[in-house]
């Protein structure tokens, strides 16, 4: 360790005043902010990166990062905190984590690990923000999507219109009469032909959709 002290002049007399009789600058490390901080976002996730400079080997590999993200137009009172879990000076944020087409500023700082014992630091100074948004899904994407779901509603409610229409064919067959010559033919028999027009147009619904 290291004796600091502190003197002065006081009324003409020098004095000395003690102030850490046993210092050591292991356990006082203040850290230089981290630089040239970088983002790039797409519809899934985005990816922000930075590097640490003036930083000794034996302690770039002890870092601990903290990121904090916000909307663009918010305070950063309101920003959101990440302890990262890593000392790689790189970081990833979940596209459900971000609003499509809103914009975000990013900013980041560094100390060494609170795991370590050999050193201790406090935060360093917030680095200068990165702007990124979030891309928009492809509409080419929500389409198929609006496509599929179609098929998968429209086939078991026609499923179930089919066999609807085919009990009521037979509760109205056991009431079905034989016409004379010159009648009209009643509801009860042009049934079957409505039954099979529908069924139809349900195949070539179903060929369209696919």
């Amino acid at each position: 360790g290291y004796r600091v002290s502190l003197q002065g002049n006081v009324f003409g007399r020098n004095h000395t005043y003690m102030t850490f009789p046993e210092y050591n600058p292991r356990k006082h490390i203040k850290l230089d902010p981290p630089l040239n901080i970088q983002s790039n976002a797409t519809a899934s996730k985005c990816q922000i990166w930075w590097s640490v400079w003036n930083v000794p080997w034996y302690l770039a590999e002890i870092l601990q990062y903290e990121l904090q993200y916000k909307e663009y137009s918010m305070s950063w009172e309101v920003a959101l905190n990440k302890t990262l879990p890593s000392s790689l000076p790189q970081v990833e944020i979940e596209a459900r984590e971000l609003r499509s087409g809103i914009a975000y500023a990013a900013r980041v700082r560094c100390k060494v690990s609170e795991n370590e014992n050999s050193y201790h630091s406090q935060w360093s100074e917030w680095s200068q923000t990165t702007v990124f948004q979030r891309a928009a899904i492809p509409k080419v994407s929500e389409n198929i999507l609006n496509t599929k779901t179609m098929q998968f509603l429209f086939i078991p409610l026609s499923f179930g219109t089919l066999l609807y229409l085919f009990w009521n064919c037979k509760l109205s067959s056991r009431y079905c009469c034989f016409l004379t010559l010159g009648q009209k033919a009643s509801p009860a028999l042009t049934f079957p032909h409505q039954l099979l027009s529908f069924s139809h147009s349900i195949v070539c619904t179903m060929g369209i959709l696919r």
